[in-house]
């Protein structure tokens, strides 16, 4: 009788084996708040139910979102091929990272940022350079373009920044773009833009026509409240665009999705008066986290960032107590969705007893 030998491992990427895959917010229990998504609180608009009910199940999905896409040209005055929709803003990241970076290339980045930024780079096969954000929690986009070097291929800059809150102006973004060379992508990711209040923050909608290496990202899965549906959009140069679109993967916009979206845009007023809501909210409890002594940033997105450092697993495990569920992000911080009204005392409550038990976490940010 002879011994079987053990099969020989498959092999794998040693890169993507090391990588964590992206987690998404845990599912909240009956009597608590998820507030660990950025997810919009408010039930889909009746339109939208219906538009999601009229889809075909049956039938493959138009691959290139004819109507979405043609909706969209008109609202940004550009043509239909300066416009591509994905299953989400972070899959049309995925597909310009891996268009225009590879082994030996450079993607440039502030950090801590969104989450998934070093993961969709690992995959392209690239090189992440994080830039640490400044201790007001901003990007440096000063020390971003002293960064780049002739090994840069993509530089990303995510205003409202995922998970602080934090804006990028539009003075700071066009000295980052006169300083930063033309062969470089760079991509305006603005997820949370229609949260925005602040008249100096830069917007991408301005800025079109006016840089050939320029894309902006933006989503319906926040203000729009369709994360359920997976549906973003890029607005840029075409050839830029069409390189990301021979990434893509086939048929991903499914037509439910591109239903929804435009329902939501025939109904867009409503849905900006909800967003006005969501907005007070976050104003309210920033303002009572001052009072608090919290040396939170101003947030103009749908969330709020606690700097808890090395005191986050504790913080976090009394957000849990109090019935929040939020977005613990290693030693760094705590990232806490405006959701429901109802919630508000709730992480009032929970940041006040913080406070208490762990003092350290008011010292602002060295």
């Amino acid at each position: 009788m002879t011994d079987s030998l053990p099969e020989p491992a498959v092999r794998l990427r040693p890169e993507i084996l090391a990588t964590a895959p992206y987690r998404q917010g845990k599912p909240a229990p009956a009597d608590a708040f998820k507030l660990s998504s950025n997810e919009n609180p408010f039930d889909p608009l009746p339109a939208v139910v219906e538009a999601v009910a009229a889809a075909a199940v049956n039938r493959y999905p138009d691959a290139a979102a004819t109507l979405l896409t043609e909706r969209l040209a008109e609202r940004f005055g550009v043509s239909r091929g300066e416009v591509h929709v994905g299953s989400g803003s972070v899959s049309i990241l995925a597909q310009l990272i891996q268009a225009a970076a590879g082994p030996g290339d450079e993607v440039l980045y502030s950090w801590r940022s969104f989450e998934a930024y070093p993961g969709l780079v690992t995959v392209a096969g690239a090189t992440s350079v994080m830039v640490p954000n400044l201790p007001d929690h901003r990007h440096d986009l000063t020390a971003m373009a002293e960064a780049v070097t002739d090994r840069t291929r993509v530089a990303i800059v995510c205003t409202p920044n995922n998970p602080t809150g934090t804006i990028v102006t539009g003075e700071e973004f066009a000295a980052f773009m006169a300083a930063v060379p033309k062969d470089v992508l760079v991509l305006l990711d603005e997820a949370y833009v229609e949260f925005v209040t602040d008249p100096a923050a830069v917007n991408g909608a301005e800025l079109l026509g006016r840089y050939p290496n320029l894309v902006i990202l933006r989503t319906f899965s926040k203000a729009f409240g369709l994360a359920g549906l997976r549906v973003g959009y890029a607005v840029g140069p075409e050839r830029i665009l069409d390189a990301a679109r021979a990434t893509a993967i086939p048929l991903s916009v499914i037509d439910a999705a591109q239903r929804a979206a435009l329902a939501a845009l025939d109904h867009e007023s409503e849905i900006m008066d909800r967003v006005a809501i969501i907005v007070s909210r976050r104003d309210e409890i920033f303002e009572r986290l001052q009072g608090q002594g919290w040396p939170v940033p101003r947030s103009e997105s749908n969330f709020l960032w606690f700097p808890t450092g090395p005191d986050t697993a504790a913080a976090n495990e009394i957000f849990l107590a109090h019935g929040v569920v939020a977005r613990a992000l290693a030693a760094d911080g705590i990232r806490v969705s405006v959701g429901e009204a109802e919630a508000i005392e709730r992480i009032l409550a929970a940041s006040e007893e913080i406070a208490r038990a762990l003092p350290s976490v008011l010292a602002p940010s060295a």
